[in-house]
């Protein structure tokens, strides 16, 4: 027979993840200087001394938003990447299609934006985005690049440089929008330009078959 987790139980169970998502809310809104804890505290519905028990400053909260509630989403995106037993076309298409729903959430560009406003008044914003978000993202990349030039698929080149290439447009794509979305009627449609892009970058990545090394 199942025990059941007392409510009182649960809700701290569940208090650091609705911490977190009200950080990132209040991050998205008033930029990193602006935000106040308290702002979090009661956009989560908590005491300001219970928020302490979680998070000394705002500097490891910002770190949780990037590893829990950004960075997460890496781990759903590497564990695709190994498990698909396909050629690089199939992967360059799941991992920007996974990259056009991850920034569909407004929210993560609002928080990109932010880091690079305020990265030089706060370098430790940009530290924690480089090393659990853009090290691990390219790296990811560059490394599938990588055993894709060992399998003949790709041409020769710095697998880092071709991650920059697949990924730079997505990412300029949402700035764009985030920063002069309110006065151009030029947005870009983030799946389709996933989809498109995904092509372009592929006829540029690709060896042409008579090319591709033979494989036992």
């Amino acid at each position: 027979m199942s025990q059941t987790v007392p409510k009182w139980r649960r809700r701290k169970d569940d208090r650091p993840a609705e911490i977190i998502s009200a950080a990132i809310d209040i991050f998205a809104e008033k930029g990193f200087a602006a935000a106040k804890l308290d702002d979090v505290a009661k956009r989560a519905g908590i005491a300001k001394g219970t928020l302490y028990r979680y998070f000394e400053t705002k500097d490891d909260m910002f770190r949780a938003v990037v590893q829990q509630a950004i960075a997460a989403s890496l781990e759903e995106t590497e564990t695709g990447a190994a498990a698909l037993q396909g050629s690089i076309s199939d992967l360059v298409h799941m991992l920007l299609k996974r990259a056009a729903n991850r920034m569909g959430d407004r929210r993560f560009p609002a928080i990109a934006r932010m880091v690079i406003a305020e990265s030089r008044t706060f370098p430790d914003l940009a530290v924690i985005w480089h090393d659990q978000l853009v090290s691990r993202m390219l790296g990811l990349v560059a490394d599938l690049i990588a055993k894709a030039q060992a399998r003949g698929e790709v041409k020769s080149g710095d697998p880092k440089l071709y991650a920059f290439s697949i990924l730079g447009p997505m990412v300029s794509a949402v700035l764009f929008a985030e920063v002069l979305g309110g006065t151009s009627a030029e947005l870009p449609d983030i799946d389709r330009l996933a989809a498109q892009h995904a092509e372009t970058v592929l006829h540029g990545l690709l060896m042409s078959p008579a090319k591709r090394k033979r494989t036992p």
